[in-house]
């Protein structure tokens, strides 16, 4: 993957196998207009190879129906199910005032109450609950999640690289009865 963040690569959509026998492939989009995949053009692989580059979509039951400029067989499509879909971030809309793209959080330091910092954002993950920001401590060791609600998180500051979790040390302790 790319250091810059305009190049970092963000995952848009996913590969769910071949439709019929004429070269065409389901695709699951994942943007918030689901037709929005298919304007940033060609669709990448984690490592920003082309897999897709689609020439016309129609919607399916949960997924479009996509003719692609690369020629690939059934069985081809087929072995790429589950394969997810990136564009460049530079390729994404600019978001609008007080919104962000969750990937944006990736890398900020964490501070607490202190100008210090505590660790900082390794991820984003939502194990069907809400989202949860992960921490990597500056301590070593483990990770911890965070709620990533504004009780939680209640400042963001993208122009410092900071995201503010006043109460970081709670959720880094060990629960009582452990």
């Amino acid at each position: 993957m790319t250091s810059k963040p305009e190049e970092k690569l963000i995952v848009v959509g996913a590969l769910k196998g071949a439709h019929g026998v004429r070269g065409e492939v389901r695709v699951k989009s994942f943007t918030a207009e689901p037709e929005d995949l298919f304007t940033y053009g060609p669709l990448t692989d984690a490592n920003g190879r082309v897999l897709l580059t689609p020439l016309s979509a129609r919607p399916g039951n949960d997924h479009f129906i996509v003719a692609t400029r690369e020629q690939k067989q059934k069985e081809e499509w087929d072995a790429l199910k589950g394969a997810l879909l990136h564009v460049a971030r530079a390729q994404l809309p600019e978001a609008e005032e007080d919104e962000f793209y969750i990937e944006d959080l990736v890398g900020l330091d964490v501070v607490t109450e202190g100008a210090s910092v505590a660790g900082r954002v390794k991820s984003v993950q939502n194990f069907g609950a809400d989202d949860l920001l992960e921490v990597q401590l500056v301590t070593g060791g483990h990770s911890v999640f965070v709620p990533f609600t504004l009780a939680d998180v209640p400042e963001i500051d993208f122009e410092t690289g900071r995201v503010h979790i006043p109460d970081l040390a709670s959720w880094s302790e060990p629960a009582a009865d452990e």
